[in-house]
């Protein structure tokens, strides 16, 4: 082992949109519903998948006039949808920098969504050598060509590499291509995952 390649939400960020909403809608039940039916995890992976904000909007307000207005505001502030650092998991990946780990990541992310957000954190993500964005790729994990792609930009072999992942899919689709993977839960499990693979030490 030699590589560690990261995802970014709900691994070194915490995200949801209800994040954003919350913000925005003072009534929980209606918070509630907007986030459940109307700007739904489904609806945004099309965004992950490379598919412009204008495009989804407009579908969308199509269909949910009445909320065309709270709509809008997802693309100009989709950096409030992330509700800051995991615990531990920006340390790590500084202790792992200091370390002289090579670092990566491969993120579903909107190709417009990903520059602005980037650009709020350079201390974290001018550590990592190279990020795969889907929206960029227009593809998007677990299918597996994300990972083989991801693997020849960085210069990897698959055994060479440590994933870390919250999504089980995800964590599945590299497993099967034979690189060393991790359900993301906590840092302290990360953590231990990685001092088992040699790459921190105890």
């Amino acid at each position: 082992m030699r590589a560690v390649i990261f995802d970014i939400g709900n691994v070194l960020f915490t995200w949801h949109p209800r994040f954003l909403y919350e913000r925005l809608i003072g009534d929980d039940r209606a918070l509630d519903a907007f986030v459940r039916d109307v700007v739904t995890l489904e609806w945004h992976f099309q965004h992950d998948a490379g598919r412009d904000f204008a495009d989804t909007s407009a579908e969308l307000s199509a269909r949910f006039p009445e909320h065309a207005e709270l709509i809008a505001a997802w693309g100009p502030r989709f950096n409030e949808s992330v509700g800051g650092p995991v615990p531990g998991m920006h340390e790590l990946v500084a202790e792992l920098d200091a370390a002289g780990v090579p670092l990566f990541a491969i993120t579903n992310f909107s190709h417009e969504f990903w520059p602005p957000f980037r650009a709020e954190w350079p201390a974290l993500f001018d550590r990592f050598r190279d990020v795969v964005v889907s929206g960029d790729e227009k593809l998007v994990k677990p299918d597996p060509a994300i990972y083989h792609l991801a693997l020849a930009r960085f210069g990897l072999e698959p055994h060479e590499a440590v994933f870390i992942d919250d999504n089980s899919a995800n964590v599945a689709a590299a497993r099967a291509l034979g690189i060393r993977s991790v359900l993301f839960t906590q840092e302290a499990d990360a953590r231990r995952e990685l001092v088992d693979a040699g790459l921190l030490r105890g």
